[in-house]
């Protein structure tokens, strides 16, 4: 079996390994395996292939590493309005109980109300910023 197919299997095995358990480095990894193989076809004998295979690979994985770190943190879902609808939309708490706690009506039926913000609590118009179970955690406008 020639060199070339080794590597272009042990890329095979990466992928699908990848594919089995959604790890994307492994997919960093197979491109170093798959450089090995270029290297093969190209005719370097084994261990320039295998310092090939290894430098793809290790340069791969530390640049999506170093991309994935530049990229800001995902908000959390229940505070993303991209999964939840309720997020922005504005209500009116008519009082805050003495517990910094409050009952709005909104969409048709009473929510359970916190204050997102540490300071004093004024009644009026709110935003909702966070859905935490029933209870809509607001700041004010």
């Amino acid at each position: 079996m020639a060199e070339s197919t080794i590597w272009w299997l042990l890329a095979g095995t990466a992928v699908g390994i990848e594919l089995m358990t959604g790890t994307f480095y492994l997919l960093m990894l197979a491109l170093g395996l798959a450089a090995g193989a270029v290297a093969a076809h190209l005719g370097a004998g084994t261990t320039p292939q295998i310092v090939v295979a290894a430098v793809v690979g290790a340069g791969t994985v530390l640049a999506w590493r170093s991309y994935k770190q530049a990229q800001p943190s995902a908000v959390p879902a229940n505070a993303n309005r991209d999964v939840n609808l309720d997020i922005g939309e504005a209500v009116h708490v008519e009082a805050w109980n003495p517990d910094g706690t409050a009952s709005v009506k909104y969409r048709g039926s009473k929510w359970a109300v916190s204050s997102a913000s540490s300071g004093p609590l004024a009644p009026g118009a709110h935003t909702v910023v966070e859905v935490v179970g029933s209870r809509l955690v607001v700041r004010k406008i």
